[in-house]
């Protein structure tokens, strides 16, 4: 068991249940509550194997920074309990079935925005600017920001403002949500070298860019109520957990206790955000 255990622990399955959700949920509204299932299932098996492999590939590109972090150390390829090409090999095959699965059982459309997030979050995040530029969560984080836009073509087999906004709080959400993590991780992104903002910039700049980017989520999460997929319901929920959100981060400004509450906090928005979102068809 604990082998399989840290074979799974590849796929960072606690991320991909977050990602998962932005992607399923939003198929509800876009079918006006009525998607289909074999879609649904399609969007979550496919979605899971997609984030999935990128993220095994990730782990097996980042193993000599993950073995001079606290943090990541003992996981199992920087700990050598799983060989490192094992990771490389799982991650290629299961990108490649996730577009088949998102193909059949969605549609092309679908299955190529999946296959583009894996290799956005591979080669443009993992490979080239995670170790480049204080940048790489904002660019990179465009991967993340997918599962919406395929969730939203599995349902209907196109793209529209409503799903390119869902894409936009996402990816604006993405920063402040790790820039908090890494202000807490700052000595450990330091030692392995990664130039994440908090420590090329310091923390007082990464707060002050956070709430910008927290003011753009909330400005994007409006947006659906305007072209008319969701109604009164969501718009006030999507601006009372976005009060939520800037509040926290204005607090932050003033003292790292508040770091912690924000990175709590940010999971709890989106995940109530576009589950709120979801049900909106059958509110007013």
């Amino acid at each position: 068991m604990s082998v399989l255990r840290d074979y799974l622990s590849l796929l960072k399955l606690r991320v991909v249940l977050l990602l998962d959700a932005t992607a399923v949920l939003v198929m509800i509204p876009a079918a006006q509550g009525h998607p289909s299932v074999r879609a649904m299932l399609a969007v979550l098996v496919g979605g899971t194997l997609a984030a999935g492999g990128a993220h095994a590939i990730n782990c097996w590109f980042d193993r000599d920074i993950d073995a001079e972090m606290n943090r990541t150390r003992r996981r199992p390829l920087p700990s050598g309990r799983i060989p490192a090409w094992h990771a490389l090999v799982i991650g290629i095959g299961l990108i490649a079935l996730s577009f088949v699965v998102l193909w059949l059982g969605a549609n092309l459309l679908a299955a190529a925005l999946a296959l583009f997030g894996a290799l956005v979050y591979v080669f443009v995040y993992t490979v080239w600017l995670k170790r480049s530029t204080p940048q790489n969560i904002v660019i990179g984080g465009a991967a993340g920001a997918m599962p919406p836009l395929v969730g939203w073509a599995a349902a209907t087999g196109r793209l529209d403002l409503t799903a390119l906004a869902l894409f936009g709080v996402v990816f604006f959400w993405t920063p402040p949500h790790f820039w908090a993590l890494a202000q807490l991780l700052k000595n450990d992104y330091a030692r392995a070298s990664v130039p994440m903002l908090p420590v090329v910039a310091g923390e007082r700049s990464a707060k002050r860019q956070t709430i910008v980017y927290a003011i753009l989520t909330v400005a994007a999460s409006v947006v659906p109520f305007f072209t008319g997929s969701a109604g009164p319901v969501y718009l006030g929920g999507a601006i009372v957990l976005g009060a939520g959100l800037v509040g926290i981060a204005l607090l932050d400004l003033e003292g790292r206790g508040w770091t912690r509450r924000l990175w709590r906090y940010s999971m709890v928005y989106v995940a109530v955000l576009f589950l709120v979102f979801a049900v909106s068809p059958f509110l007013p």
